[in-house]
């Protein structure tokens, strides 16, 4: 205890690092003062800033300006460091590093302004629909990869460390890399591939036959984020997506609904025709559904089946989400099962009918089960009342 009070004692009477304890104090003042001034400062200048955007009618302007919000608050912070380096009676090595500091935090906060300004510039770019939004992302992320690389590099260069020996030994730690990291580069090369091509994009619905059905939420650049029809997220790497077909069903112009209606065989020519006519007429009708110039929708009797006759209804709708699909598939079906009933017709259903021939001798008893057995037994030979 006593010794800590003697360190104080020293630091109170011969300052420290050859700076006096008022001369700490003060500095310290300064930097308050500066971190005070900060939020003033960054509050107006925002506000006069927001009164020249607030005429306009793009909101790129708006981001923009909201983006710049953090960097501003470094100026006066800066300032302050600026003020205190002056003041302090620095010589020497602590001279140089407050020189550098200064310098550094000038940089940083310049990198930090134009990282920070790369989103609303790429949302332009996308409001304008020169990119893709897949395309812009990807823009936007490898931009602000290349500016804080270049900012780090001047920030060492400013305090005097020679990037020249990092960057050749960062390139053959890279080979190395490069040599057990082939799967992130077919990877990233397949993302390329996928986003130059418009394969599909954040908000579509895809599917590859067999494997997966969902949602596609985001390309990065080693793999797709999918959201599964049951809420499960997965990730997809980019090469197994690149390497397979894939349907994008947000790209279809029309959505085809093509089924088959069995008929029972009693159904009578005049039926069939009633059917078709009036299952034709409810399409037509309905604005659910819409015509396709290259194929008429209908309704028609398409062949004689091995237990029904079998009609073809064909027709199209607007490439509308998969509950609003599925609605109007419910209301379709609803339509087709009361026209059907209504002409007097039913449902057939796969049947098949097995004859028998009961030669003379013949034990039915062996080949079916006992109670059918017994009812062709009793038919056979039925029993005569005594008189």
């Amino acid at each position: 205890m006593e010794g800590l009070l003697e360190i104080i004692s020293n630091v109170w009477n011969q300052g420290l690092l050859g700076i006096g304890v008022t001369e700490i104090i003060v500095s310290a003042l300064i930097f308050i003062g500066g971190a005070i001034v900060r939020a003033f400062f960054v509050g107006s200048t925002m506000a006069r800033l927001e009164k020249l955007t607030s005429d306009t009618e793009s909101e790129v302007d708006d981001v923009l300006l909201e983006s710049l919000r953090k960097p501003l608050g470094y100026i006066p912070l800066t300032i302050s460091i600026y003020i205190i380096a002056v003041y302090l009676p620095l010589s020497g090595i602590a001279e140089l590093f407050a020189t550098n500091l200064i310098k550094a935090m000038i940089a940083f906060t310049i990198f930090t302004a134009l990282a920070n300004s790369v989103t609303p510039i790429f949302q332009a770019f996308t409001s304008s629909t020169v990119l893709t939004e897949s395309m812009t992302k990807w823009l936007e992320r490898a931009a602000k990869v290349i500016i804080w690389v270049v900012g780090i590099g001047i920030i060492f260069d400013i305090f005097g460390v020679q990037i020249g020996p990092l960057v050749a030994g960062l390139g053959l730690f890279s080979v190395a890399v490069a040599l057990g990291a082939q799967d992130f580069f077919k990877n990233l090369i397949s993302g390329l591939l996928i986003i130059g091509e418009n394969r599909f994009q954040p908000g579509d619905r895809i599917e590859v036959p067999g494997h997966l059905h969902g949602i596609v939420e985001d390309i990065g650049f080693r793999s797709t984020l999918i959201r599964m029809f049951d809420t499960a997220p997965m990730l997809v790497p980019n090469k197994d997506l690149s390497d397979v077909s894939v349907i994008n069903h947000s790209n279809m112009i029309y959505r085809r609904i093509s089924w088959s209606v069995n008929l029972t065989y009693s159904t009578t020519q005049e039926q069939l025709l009633s059917i078709c006519e009036e299952i034709t007429a409810y399409i037509a009708s309905n604005e659910q559904f819409i015509e396709n110039p290259n194929q008429e929708s209908f309704a028609r009797t398409e062949e004689l089946g091995s237990s029904s006759i079998d009609l073809r209804i064909l027709c199209y709708s607007n490439p509308v989400s998969f509950n609003d699909l599925s609605k109007i598939k419910q209301n379709l079906i609803f339509e087709i099962i009361k026209i059907v009933r209504n002409n007097g017709s039913e449902f057939a259903y796969p049947s098949r009918s097995i004859y028998i021939e009961n030669s003379e001798g013949l034990d039915p008893s062996k080949y079916l089960t006992k109670g059918l057995s017994e009812k062709i037994s009793d038919e056979s030979n039925p029993q005569q009342d005594e008189v």
